[in-house]
């Protein structure tokens, strides 16, 4: 007899929680996070800023010319944060759940690098914002961090865990309990 999802402790994905009434069944063009600005178009715009200020208001050094310490420090932090946002993305794909903000989530993941924040692809992209900052040798970029975490978490990241909130309900309420945000 195959067992339910609420029976094994193996039990990897969680499925989002259904109201049974006519109008909780349908899909509508509501059913995502709602966020103000897509997670991508906020990160490229403040390394498109970050580089437009370099050129203009140059502090230190000209754009993009790293000594060797630096490129392999910017080039280790660029590459563990693609790591890190890959291996999360790909827990996303193999519970069947898209990653774009702008489209339903399926399932609630809390494998993998889920297990230890529930940001973790958000963290891989400031990881890799970071190290690009580095190599790019922006002190603009770096500056732009702090106004660009405060709108992915206002306008992204707290519209998401009230979307998700909504869609699982008691599950993912105690995900927020155990797993933080950040690391």
């Amino acid at each position: 007899m195959a067992k339910s999802w609420g029976e094994s402790p193996r039990n990897r994905y969680i499925p989002p929680r259904f109201d049974v009434t006519k109008d909780s069944l349908q899909m509508t063009d509501n059913d995502h996070a709602n966020v103000e600005i897509r997670p991508p178009f906020l990160f490229l715009g403040a390394l498109v800023i970050g580089c437009l200020l370099t050129l203009a208001l140059p502090l230190g050094t000209r754009l993009a010319s790293p000594n060797g310490l630096a490129l392999t420090t910017g080039l280790v932090f660029m590459g563990i944060g693609l790591l890190l946002a890959v291996l999360a993305a790909n827990r996303f794909r193999l519970a069947g759940t898209p990653v774009p903000v702008d489209r339903p989530v399926t399932a609630l993941v809390t494998v993998g690098p889920y297990r230890f924040t529930r940001n973790p692809i958000y963290i891989g992209l400031i990881l890799i914002y970071f190290g690009l900052s580095i190599v790019l040798t922006s002190f603009w970029m770096l500056v732009l961090l702090v106004p660009m975490l405060v709108i992915l978490q206002r306008r992204v990241i707290e519209r998401e865990e009230a979307y998700l909130e909504t869609k699982f309900g008691e599950p993912y309420r105690k995900y927020k309990e155990r797993v933080p945000r950040w690391l």
